[in-house]
């Protein structure tokens, strides 16, 4: 759908539906202030199971590093994604449905051994340290987003950011 790059993807967004679009617009932020490629595509893991297996294929094969799955209620995007690829998968419980957002972080968080989902807190908040946890994992082999992670916490503890 998006792509913010003209150089490859090193993270791949997915939501499981365009609802989700306003609850990453932080993620998004950050990930473009560290200086990572992103790209965001949206495949519902119930309704297009074929295509979310072809997304996460596709980007394993063109150099996807982490992917963050964004989903409410039932929320299994994280986890199919999780089976799909032996890459990291952060997941980001949405509020949405009568648990408001409870559902989603439980069904993130309680995955079997073997197959984790690294699961952030609801909503935008929980985008935003998804960004930040992404951007953590590609710093331990880009300095250039170390750099980019130390100027962010210096600006946090100045009461910023």
């Amino acid at each position: 759908m998006t792509k913010r790059a003209t150089i490859p993807a090193r993270v791949m967004i997915l939501l499981g539906s365009k609802s989700d679009l306003p609850v990453i617009e932080g993620l998004l932020a950050l990930l473009d202030r560290f200086g990572v490629p992103h790209r965001v595509e949206i495949a519902s893991a119930h309704r297009q199971p074929d295509k979310l297996r072809r997304l996460v294929a596709a980007g394993d094969r063109d150099g996807i590093a982490i992917y963050v799955a964004v989903a409410g209620m039932a929320a299994h995007l994280p986890g199919v994604v999780a089976s799909l690829t032996p890459r990291p998968v952060i997941g980001v419980p949405v509020a949405a449905g009568p648990l408001a957002g409870v559902d989603a972080l439980l069904s993130m968080a309680q995955m079997p051994a073997g197959v984790p989902v690294a699961t952030v807190a609801i909503g935008p908040a929980g985008a935003k340290n998804a960004a930040v946890l992404a951007a953590r994992i590609l710093a331990l082999g880009d300095a250039r987003v170390a750099a980019a992670l130390d100027d962010f916490r210096r600006e946090q503890a100045r009461g910023g950011g």
